[in-house]
């Protein structure tokens, strides 16, 4: 099955880029400086944003459902100026890190979900959008448990 994933549109970061830090912290944000990679999966480029560039850390509410899912974690953006956005191709950031993928209804009810290193994520996407009742997945780094994508089918 063929699957879309977009990275966030950069224009609902912007504005935290021009925030001086005491700015940030009333945002829930942080700005840092990458000093290796990976390490910054920018969640717009969807790929690991390169040493000495900067990249701010927000709270980005991801599934803003009403449901028990509802949820929010910390995730890295950088300036990125355009998003990622590919049918049947896995971006950088999820390729290269071990995923949790779960699957989620018109409802925003998680209905499956099964964990997967990124370079074999692609029959695991097939498998779940299959399903007649998902309308969606959800990408997650399983280490660290931060939204990494949403995955739809294309």
């Amino acid at each position: 099955m063929d699957f879309r994933i977009r990275g966030l549109d950069p224009k609902g970061f912007e504005r935290y880029f021009g925030m001086s830090d005491a700015e940030l912290s009333r945002h829930r944000g942080l700005r840092r400086v990458v000093d290796s990679t990976p390490g910054a999966p920018c969640r717009i480029a969807l790929e690991d944003a390169p040493v000495g560039s900067e990249v701010i850390l927000v709270n980005y509410e991801h599934l803003p459902v009403d449901s028990p899912y509802r949820a929010s974690h910390a995730i890295y953006v950088s300036a990125a100026p355009r998003a990622f956005d590919a049918v049947n191709i896995v971006p950088p950031a999820l390729a290269s890190r071990l995923l949790s993928v779960r699957a989620f209804d018109t409802r925003g009810q998680m209905v499956d979900a099964d964990i997967v290193e990124g370079a074999q994520v692609e029959p695991l996407f097939a498998r779940l959008l299959a399903l007649p009742e998902v309308e969606y997945l959800h990408a997650h780094f399983a280490r660290r448990g931060c939204f990494a994508a949403r995955i739809d089918r294309a």
